[in-house]
C-alpha cells in the first residue's frame, strides 16, 4: 500500500516538475548501468524493471544519493549496479563471412552461433560481421583477432551487456540501431577501454597503442594509466592512445568528395577525388551493403589514385576514408558500383568456382 502511494505521488511530482523527456538507457559507467530519468519514472518501477525486485528501490536511492525519492529529476542519470541486474546468455550470430575466418580454430560460416568467451580471427582475406540480440552489428575486418568476453542480455529488458577484447586489428560497431538505447557495450584493448554511449564507432589496436574514431553518438575512453580519468569523445572526433596511456584527441578528417565510379581496366574501378588536406593515406573498402558492414575487401593507398573491384556480380558499395598522420581514419564517402561481369551458363545462372566465387569476364 505504501509502495503504491509512493508510485502515484512520484508520478504526479515528476509531471509537475519538468516537461516530458524521452527515456534513454545510456550505457555504462564503471560497474553501473546508466538510465536517464523520464516523466513518470519511480525508483520502485525502475528497480522492478531492471533488477526484478522492487524492494531494491532503497538501494538505488542510497547509491544515487537521491534525497527525495518522490521527486526524481527528469533528464538526470540514475546509476544501477550491474551486480543487481539479472542477466541471461545472449549468443551472437555470424551474419556475414567473406574469405577465411575462424572461431576458436574452427572455420566460421555464415549463420553460426557464437557463445561468450569465443575468439574470432580473420585471415588476410577474411571479413566477418556479427549481430547481437539487440540488433547491434560488429564488423571484424581482415587480420583481426577479437575475444567475445561477455555476451549477455538483461532479463527484464531487451538490452545487451557486451564486452569485446580486441587482441589484434580493428572492430567497427553499429550499436543498437533501432534506437532502444544501450545496456553496456565496451571494446577493450591492451591500453584502453572504450564504452559506447552512442551508436557508431571504430576501434583499432595499433602496435603498442590503440585508436578510436567516433562517427555517431559518443564514446567514453579510459586508458590503462592509473591516474587517467575517462574522456568523452563526441561524434566527429578520434583519439590516438600511446603505449604509455597518453591520449591525443583531434577532429576526424572529412570524407573525400568522390566523383562517379569509372572503369580502370582489368575488371577494376576507380573514383576521382581531390586529396583531402591532412591525409597521408586512404583506406578503400568494398562491401555488399550500403552501411559498409558486410565487407569483402580492404586496401590502403598512399595517394588519391585508388582502385577497387568486387568478385561477385551485382551492386556493391565502396567506402573511401582519409587517414591522418596519427593513423586516425576519417569519415567515409560511399559510392555504388557494379561487381564482376559473370560468365553465364545456358540456363542463365553464373558459373561458380570451387571457392564459392564466379567465373568472370574481365573488362579491358
Amino acid at each position: 500500500m505504501i509502495w503504491r502511494f509512493i508510485r502515484l505521488l512520484a508520478t504526479w511530482s515528476a509531471l509537475a516538475v519538468s516537461p516530458l523527456v524521452m527515456a534513454q538507457p545510456a550505457g555504462a559507467l564503471g560497474d553501473d548501468f546508466v538510465y536517464r530519468i523520464r516523466s513518470g519514472d519511480t525508483l520502485i518501477d525502475l528497480a522492478n524493471l531492471y533488477t526484478r525486485n522492487s524492494a531494491n528501490w532503497t538501494i538505488l536511492q542510497s547509491h544515487n544519493a537521491v534525497g527525495d525519492p518522490l521527486r526524481l529529476v527528469i533528464g538526470s542519470e540514475l546509476r544501477i549496479p550491474f551486480a543487481l541486474i539479472p542477466e541471461i546468455p545472449a549468443p551472437t550470430t555470424a551474419m556475414h563471412v567473406s574469405g577465411q575466418a575462424q572461431v576458436d580454430g574452427i572455420p566460421l560460416r555464415t549463420g553460426m552461433s557464437l557463445n561468450e568467451g569465443a575468439t574470432v580471427t580473420t585471415a588476410s582475406d577474411g571479413f566477418v560481421t556479427l549481430q547481437l540480440s539487440d540488433g547491434t552489428k560488429i564488423t571484424l575486418p581482415r587480420g583481426s583477432a577479437t575475444q567475445l568476453e561477455r555476451l549477455r542480455q538483461f532479463e527484464g529488458a531487451a538490452l545487451t551487456d557486451s564486452i569485446l577484447h580486441v587482441e589484434q586489428g580493428e572492430v567497427d560497431s553499429h550499436v543498437a540501431p533501432s534506437g532502444q538505447g544501450v545496456g553496456r557495450f565496451e571494446i577493450r584493448t591492451p591500453v584502453a577501454v572504450m564504452g559506447v554511449r552512442g551508436t557508431r564507432f571504430r576501434v583499432q589496436t595499433a602496435g603498442q597503442g590503440a585508436r578510436s574514431e567516433v562517427l555517431e553518438g559518443s564514446v567514453r575512453v579510459k586508458t590503462s594509466s592509473a591516474s587517467s580519468q575517462p574522456v568523452a569523445l563526441s561524434s566527429g572526433y578520434g583519439a590516438a592512445i600511446g603505449a604509455n596511456g597518453a591520449l591525443n584527441v583531434q577532429p576526424l578528417l572529412p570524407a573525400p568528395q568522390l566523383g562517379p565510379p569509372q572503369r580502370a581496366g582489368s575488371g577494376l574501378w576507380t573514383a576521382p577525388f581531390s586529396p583531402v588536406p591532412g591525409a597521408v593515406a586512404y583506406l578503400v573498402q568494398v562491401s555488399r551493403d550500403p552501411e559498409g558492414l558486410e565487407l569483402t575487401s580492404s586496401e590502403q593507398f598512399d595517394s588519391a589514385d585508388i582502385r577497387f573491384a568486387a568478385r561477385r556480380p551485382g551492386t556493391h558499395y565502396v567506402a573511401v576514408r582519409a587517414i591522418d598522420a596519427a593513423g586516425l581514419g576519417g569519415r567515409d564517402a560511399y559510392l555504388a558500383f557494379e561487381g564482376a561481369n559473370a560468365l553465364m551458363s545456358a540456363s542463365g545462372q553464373p558459373i561458380m568456382l570451387g571457392d564459392g566465387g564466379v567465373v568472370t569476364l574481365t573488362d579491358y
